[in-house]
């Protein structure tokens, strides 16, 4: 048999182009193809030449005119697409991908049959891929300027709609279609699979990234109708969807229809529907649809008046908040030895540990660390009185029926200031904590109407700024007018520390409103002024009136970051952050990225990188790749926005990239690097576990170790210490997410944290790091919205999800016998007396030098043996561990831990909705592992891209309404347990009767010495 011979060229091949026969052609163009993949360039140098196609890009003229067989009618048709077929495959080796496409585009049956042929996968996908591109280029033309499509890339767009239909990849037709404005296509799926996931991918897909904000709404009001309308029978998984949906469309018009149809005869999940708007639903929204909810009849009227109740916000406050009283676990002896450790005339120290503390105890209500350390709490001076008066607000979050009490005696008393030295930081301090505590309540005009009085009657700036501050956040997202115009009349006086929280509240105030008459006023003083106080409340506040606004901020982005002043260009950088937040829009990335590598001003630079946490948090895998390189920038500020960028986008996963990348930043030679990855350490870490994260007991060390070294930098150790704050957050009970669980955004999140990174330039902003603490719990509630007693599982080891272990005390250091100095006369005597002793005494002595040594050796064994025993006992208990646990309704569930649970199919109580949305429990009596791999975005590495959807408020359904429910009694307050260490209590409320005030008033006298007692001392441990 003859062996075929390798072609060493096509110029034989090329030759018969040039022949007069058409049949020659034909063979010619037949025989290239198979040539193309290794001949292209000596192909590409002959076709334009011989006149096959005379339209080709070409810069010899004559070809330009001169006939082609592609064009040419002695050709039959096949030939001439086999011609186009030829031409496209040799640009696209060229790497001419547009060029290509328009010849693939006229070879039509051609290219058809070589899109089967399996050699042929790259170029056919590559040629696809430019077809989609310029299909959804020409739609939006189309549909902007009406502009007509090519009827062959239609043709082609089809083809791929049939293939991805019949294939089954009905979430890659989704995607082709809401890209190119193909809305008839998600119709069309869904009515083949009549699957209600795919609606939710849809809307994912239009919320979670940057569609325009027109054409998202075009969207989501196309996908309303098409959802079914929720059962409790079918247990409906897209409740979730619809929530999110409706909270994204924010009209009360679209949110009653539903609601109203599932009364009466699903009043349950009308309940739960309620609770889920709450979760992530803005102020005006939730008003809406009470006001326009209907009376009901007899049957219906409690049922109406109950959602009413609901979307008024405030029964979730009240439930969130017993939750976080009920089960505070905070370690006290953290807070002693940080106590300990700074000097508390120090402002910096003051501030720092006043922080942790109020981050410790965020929502517990409980202020026995304050209580406790009134001499401590006494030697606050101005601004740190300010801070210490204001933490009251984060410890007290939601309390909103007693806000007013507790804050009385620093509040200003019958509308004046005080005229004691010192009482305007109390009261201003007061006012900001007013506002901390009905942040997101719902609770009314009442507090508003106060605090704009206090800002009227205020006549120094401390007092005005904390009334401004309150207002802003306890009126945020308002959009009231009255507010607004009294928060103007105090900028306008142009005093630097009151305009400058004026500035931020008249952000917060108009919160996502988009308003350019207040836009253009804020930029024309920001430009006025001389303050930069002033200048850079206002650069935030247009942040904040352009909050989620997407493309209708590109215009005041685009002025702010061309103006002069870095503090313009700072709040231009911020307001294209929250913009677009949560989208990942690939524009607003690289814009900000563009700007951490080109600014001239440090500051804007360290904002561009700390901004990308805002618009990448519902992806945090994606971060720790992305600014891997700008965290090793030689520019210090460039880093320590890494870490603040890290920990806002990554906080609550555990993600073991973003620690390993913060690690090494904690020994920085810049404090402010170290202080900034101490802080994001706390925020990655919160709620993790040592079996779920390998880097938890490190890093607790770490801050233990910073905040106890006196010569290290006042920065870092300030960092630690908010760092430990964070990490224990909310007793241990709270995460920080910018996420609802609801999955929408967090609007109180995003802004906490946006506020929250400005302490760089002023301290008592910190505290609005609270607003972005959501407590981690399951709160299962029944008909009459009681709380019922009943247990789920948790399908996973018990220590993946358990609470940290005790801190222990320091053992006391016993100091070792030195030996005692023996005068010579006495050594004689004690000779002499030892060689009368003869045998007797020396075998007494004998047998104690033996009996000494063996109680050495002893001593010594007994320590190795109890190492090995307890090392032996620790190992059983690891194997002999349980692979579930009961959890009590009413107690702490990680968004992590979500997953697993699970409600015992024989119990009383089942939910009408699905715990989580993620991935099922594991059945068989398999469990996740342990999590401590390198590479686990949290505990047992099933943390996803988003937040954990789920868990939170749950109503139940009674599956033996006739007996009597067993109910958890919430009015009694929770007496702390007393822990082994007598230190490490988890505080709970103070027991007792308890006074809700504590004097911050210098001229107060000590507090009374305790009564005398005696100490056991024989009980201590050495």
């Amino acid at each position: 048999m003859v062996a075929v011979r390798a072609h060493s060229s096509a110029a034989g091949v090329l030759a018969l182009l040039s022949e007069p026969d058409p049949a020659f052609k034909h063979h010619a163009i037949t025989a290239l193809h198979p040539l193309v993949p290794q001949f292209w360039a000596e192909i590409s140098e002959h076709i334009a030449p011989m006149h096959v196609f005379p339209f080709l890009p070409c810069p010899i003229p004559h070809v330009l005119h001169s006939e082609s067989l592609y064009e040419s009618d002695q050709l039959p048709k096949p030939s001439r697409d086999l011609a186009a077929l030829l031409a496209s495959k040799v640009y696209y080796y060229l790497g001419e991908y547009d060029e290509a496409l328009s010849f693939a585009l006229g070879a039509v049956s051609a290219f058809e049959a070589e899109a089967r042929d399996s050699n042929s996968i790259e170029y056919v996908e590559t040629v696809i891929s430019k077809a989609i591109d310029r299909y959804i280029s020409q739609r939006s033309e189309e549909v902007l300027t009406g502009t007509k499509i090519d009827p062959r890339l239609q043709t082609i767009i089809e083809s791929i709609f049939r293939r991805c239909i019949d294939e089954g990849e009905h979430m890659q037709a989704i995607g082709i279609a809401l890209e190119s404005r193909r809305l008839d296509i998600i119709s069309r799926v869904y009515d083949i699979t009549h699957d209600v996931s795919l609606l939710s991918y849809a809307m994912d897909a239009v919320i979670d990234t940057g569609f325009p904000l027109l054409y998202r709404d075009q969207i989501l009001n196309f996908l309303l109708p098409l959802f079914p309308t929720p059962s409790s029978r079918t247990n409906s998984s897209h409740i979730h969807s619809l929530a999110r949906l409706l909270v994204t469309l924010n009209k009360p018009s679209l949110a009653v229809p539903l609601l109203t149809s599932l009364v009466p005869k699903e009043g349950l999940l009308a309940y739960q529907f309620a609770f889920d708007l709450v979760e992530g639903g803005s102020r005006d929204f939730l008003e809406g649809v009470r006001d326009l909810l209907p009376e009901g009849t007899e049957d219906t009227k409690n049922i109406f008046d109950k959602l009413r109740n609901i979307l008024g916000g405030q029964e979730s406050v009240k439930l969130y908040l017993e939750f976080l009283k009920r089960t505070n676990k905070v370690d006290m002896l953290i807070l002693k030895h940080s106590k300990e450790s700074l000097e508390p005339r120090s402002s910096i120290y003051h501030t720092a540990l006043t922080l942790q503390n109020a981050f410790m105890h965020a929502g517990t209500t409980s202020d026995m660390f304050l209580r406790e350390n009134l001499e401590w709490l006494g030697m606050a001076t101005n601004w740190a009185k300010f801070s210490a008066t204001a933490a009251l607000g984060v410890i007290h979050k939601g309390y909103f029926q007693e806000g007013m009490n507790i804050l009385g005696p620093y509040l200003p008393q019958n509308g004046a200031e005080s005229q004691i030295q010192g009482a305007a930081y109390s009261e201003g301090g007061a006012l900001y904590a007013l506002g901390l505590i009905n942040a997101g309540c719902g609770s009314g005009q009442t507090v508003e109407n106060y605090l704009r009085e206090a800002l009227k009657n205020a006549q120094g700036e401390i007092v005005q700024h904390g009334a401004a501050l309150g207002l802003g956040i306890a009126g945020m997202g308002g959009r009231s007018s009255e507010a607004y115009d009294d928060l103007k009349e105090t900028l306008f006086s142009d005093l630097a520390v009151a305009g400058e929280a004026a500035g931020y509240a008249m952000g917060l105030v108009m919160l996502g409103s988009a308003n350019k008459t207040c836009a253009q006023e804020m930029i024309t003083y920001a430009r006025e002024t001389q303050h930069e106080k002033i200048i850079r409340g206002l650069a935030m506040s247009l942040a904040f009136v352009f909050y989620g606004r997407q493309e209708e901020a590109d215009e005041t982005v685009r002025s702010l970051l061309s103006e002069k002043d870095p503090i313009l260009r700072y709040g231009g950088v911020y307001t294209l952050a929250l913009a677009y937040a949560g989208t990942s829009n690939n524009d607003a990335v690289r814009q900000l990225l563009h700007i951490a590598v080109s600014d001239t001003s440090d500051d804007v630079r360290r904002a561009a990188v700390t901004s990308l946490a805002f618009l990448l948090f519902k992806s945090p895998s994606q971060v720790p790749r992305i600014v891997q390189l700008l965290s090793e920038s030689y520019n210090p500020h460039v880093r320590c926005g890494a870490t603040l960028a890290l920990g806002i986008a990554c906080a609550g996963t555990g993600m073991q990239d973003a620690v390993e990348i913060l690690e090494p930043m904690t020994k920085d030679g810049v404090d402010f690097v170290r202080q900034g990855a101490f802080i994001a350490l706390g925020m990655i870490l919160v709620q993790q576990s040592e079996a779920s994260s390998p880097s938890m007991s490190s890093t607790r060390a770490l801050y233990t170790k910073v905040i106890s070294d006196k010569h290290e930098d006042p920065m870092a150790r300030f960092g630690a210490a908010i760092g430990q704050g964070l990490i224990d957050a909310g007793g241990r009970n709270a995460t920080i997410s910018l996420q609802s669980r609801a999955g929408s955004r967090n609007t109180n999140a995003i802004v906490g944290m946006a506020l929250f990174c400005q302490f760089w330039y002023w301290y008592p902003l910190a505290h609005c790091a609270c607003l972005a603490f959501e407590p981690t719990a399951i709160i299962g509630l029944n008909e009459e919205l009681k709380v019922p007693n009943f247990e789920l599982i948790s399908n996973a080891r018990p220590s993946l999800f358990a609470y940290p272990a005790p801190a222990t005390p320091p053992k006391r250091e016993t100091a070792a016998k030195m030996a005692t100095a023996v005068l010579s006369t006495t050594a004689k005597v004690k000779a002499r007396e030892k060689r009368k002793a003869a045998a007797e005494s020396e075998a007494m002595e004998t047998d104690d030098k033996v009996d000494s040594k063996k109680d050495g050796d002893v001593e010594m064994k007994t320590e190795d043996v109890g190492s090995e025993e307890s090392k032996a006992v620790s190992l059983t208990k690891r194997k002999a561990e349980p692979s579930f646990e009961k959890v009590a309704n009413f107690s702490r569930v990680t968004p992590a831990q979500l997953s697993y649970i699970s409600f015992p199919s024989d119990g009383r109580y089942q939910p009408v909705r699905p715990v989580s949305l993620h991935t099922p429990t594991a059945k068989g009596g398999k469990t996740p592992s342990s999590g401590g791999s390198k590479r686990g975005n949290g505990p047992s590495g099933v943390l996803s891209e988003r937040y954990a959807c789920g868990g939170g408020i749950l109503i139940l359904v009674d599956e033996r309404p006739d007996q009597e429910a067993d109910l958890i009694d919430l009015s009694p307050p929770v007496t702390p347990e007393v822990t082994a260490n007598g230190s490490a209590v988890p505080n709970g409320h103070v027991p007792g009767e308890r006074n809700l005030h504590i004097a911050l008033d210098e001229s107060t006298g000590d507090a009374e010495p305790p009564a005398s007692f005696e100490y056991a001392f024989d009980d201590d441990e050495v």
